[in-house]
Parts: structure tokens; C-alpha cells; sequence
């Protein structure tokens, strides 16, 4: 059957097309739009707050996890993204599986990435899954794998993972769609028992005494595994900020802002900027962290400008 006359009504034929794209190229000669450099090194410790020395001054390497930073088009997108991969979207989106979320992605590490290095890479559609249910909603599962190159020579693989999907229509009592509830889990559960009562709490490293969010089972900087939790004031400034716009999902009013907020301890955590318009959300605008009820259920950490405007913030970063 034809991939454009399939339909969510015949769920099995819509699979036996779209495993047709497994092995598909997603991306043919790819070539990275900066060679390895420097200030983008610069910006992502920054962004991570990591400070290794080997990440700068002479014989500066990229941290390896930037894998992916180095293949990645911006808005305006790679020229060498094969047909397959946009018909197999493309494919989705008509079947009724319209929104999309990143899940996970698995690095290999070949080579380091030095200065200068020219990154070229290919990408093939490695699965897609069978339909699956999830929280979200029904949809599939697409892997791709990029083999990703420096100067010719093989530096790495980036296997990244989205579930392209129906979004459940989760509502109270109330007929309204409900908010996605936080993944809680052995890690992070006391971060989560002291939002409930409205605290908001960070690790702190026994060893070291280095302040960690999010919580992590040991310390970055000395591995430590002992930490204690200690309450932080709740005030600190927006870092970064990006407007959402699309996608829509249910339960969301967009347009809205989501913002990185370094606090005051010296760690960083995204909430959403609250009692202020959208435009005018700035990096370095003073906010102090409330909590709300959501849903009557659960309460979630958000933040509010301490200066009851924008006034203090700029547009970007020097």
C-alpha cells in the first residue's frame, strides 16, 4: 500500500510502511555549519556549568557531549536532510500523530574534538517502533543514528530517539485537559517532597560542599556520593529564556515563558516566569521562586519578577 494512502484506521498497515523506512538515509554529506571552535566551547561550559580544565586554554578539547552541538542546522536546517526522513514525518503528521518529543539519546565517543576540526556526518532512520502507548499519548517511536566524522576520520556516534505522537486528552473533573505530572523518581523524590511543602531544596555536596541541582546520586566535581539538602532562598535571576509558541499542547496557553534561573546559591533550574507578559521576560531580571497548585493535586515551583516588572534585565549576554 501506498505511503499516502494510509491512515490511523488501518494502524497495521501504517506499520508495515513505516518500518519501509528503516535503513533510509535521514541525512546524506552532512557538513557541519562551524568547524570546532572555541567560543562555542566556551558557551556550552558555560550554559553546564563545567568548569574541566581540559575544555580551555592551550590544547583545549570540546567536551564530548557536544557530539551533536557540531551537526546541528539552527533554524534554518541542513540542506543535506534526505526526502525519507521528512516523508517519514510527514507520514505521522497525516496519521494523527502531530506532536513531537525528544526521549533520549546514546553517544559514542571515538576521538576528541579539537579546535578547527571540520565535522561532516550521515544519518540513516537505524527504527521505528510499534505503536506504543504512553502518559502522553499514543505514537512511535523513530531512532536515528548519525556516524559523525572529524577531518575525514570517524569521531563519534549520536543515536537520538523522539516519539512522534497523538496527544492523550487528559482532563479533571472540571472538563479541563490536566498538566503533565513531573517524573519522580529515587533521585530526585526529595526535591519533590519539599516542593510539597513548598521548599525548595538542593543538594549539597558532603564532601566538597559544592551546591548541585538537579539532584544526582554523587558530586560532579569531587564524586562524593554523601550530600545533604538544604533550603535555598528561592531568589535568583533569569540566565536564559525562550518563548514558546508551538507546539501547542493541552493544558498550555501559549505563547509563555520558560526560563533557565541561576539562583542565588550559584545553581540553575528552568521554571516558568510568572505576573509578567511574556515580552517582557529579560536575562538578568531579579525573580523569586512561589509555588502553585496544579490541577488540585500536585504543587510545582514557578517564578515571579522580585521587582514586579522587567526592570533590571537586558536582551542578551555580553
Amino acid at each position: 500500500m501506498s505511503a499516502d494512502r494510509v491512515t490511523d484506521a488501518d494502524p497495521a498497515d501504517l506499520y508495515a510502511v513505516l518500518k519501509g523506512f528503516e535503513g533510509r538515509p535521514a541525512a546524506v554529506a552532512g557538513v557541519g555549519k562551524d568547524p570546532v571552535n572555541e567560543p562555542m566551547i566556551r558557551h556550552w561550559c558555560e550554559a553546564m556549568g563545567d568548569t574541566g580544565a581540559a575544555y580551555s586554554g592551550p590544547g583545549a578539547i570540546a567536551p564530548p557531549t557536544m557530539l551533536q552541538a557540531w551537526t546541528m542546522g539552527g533554524l534554518s536546517g541542513h540542506t543535506g536532510r534526505s526526502q525519507a526522513y521528512d516523508e517519514l514525518l510527514a507520514l505521522l503528521d497525516g496519521a494523527g500523530y502531530t506532536a513531537v518529543v525528544a526521549t533520549d539519546c546514546e553517544q559514542e565517543y571515538v576521538r576528541d574534538l579539537r579546535p578547527g576540526d571540520r565535522i561532516t556526518f550521515d544519518a540513516v532512520i537505524e527504527s521505528v517502533s510499534a505503536r506504543k502507548t504512553t502518559k502522553l499519548g499514543t505514537g512511535y517511536f523513530v531512532t536515528t543514528r548519525t556516524d559523525v566524522r572529524a577531518q575525514g576520520e570517524p569521531a563519534g556516534t549520536h543515536r537520538f530517539r523522539i516519539l512522534k505522537y497523538a496527544p492523550a486528552a487528559r482532563r479533571g473533573g472540571d472538563g479541563r485537559a490536566k498538566r503533565p505530572r513531573p517524573v519522580v523518581n529515587r533521585d530526585n523524590a526529595g526535591f519533590w517532597d519539599g516542593v510539597a511543602d513548598h521548599k525548595l531544596l538542593i543538594q549539597r555536596c558532603a564532601g566538597c560542599g559544592t551546591p548541585r541541582f538537579p539532584w544526582l546520586p554523587g558530586c560532579g566535581r569531587c564524586g562524593a556520593q554523601e550530600w545533604d539538602a538544604v533550603e535555598a532562598s528561592g531568589a535568583g535571576t533569569v540566565f536564559s529564556y525562550v518563548v514558546m509558541h508551538r507546539p501547542v499542547f493541552p493544558a498550555f496557553d501559549p505563547p509563555y515563558a520558560v526560563a533557565l534561573i541561576e539562583l542565588a546559591e550559584g545553581v540553575r533550574m528552568v521554571g516558568n516566569v510568572v505576573g509578567v507578559p511574556y515580552g517582557e521576560v529579560r536575562i538578568g531580571m531579579p525573580v523569586r521562586a512561589e509555588f502553585v497548585r496544579v490541577d488540585g493535586e500536585w504543587e510545582l515551583p514557578v517564578f515571579r519578577p522580585a521587582d514586579g516588572g522587567a526592570g533590571g534585565g537586558r536582551e542578551g549576554r555580553d
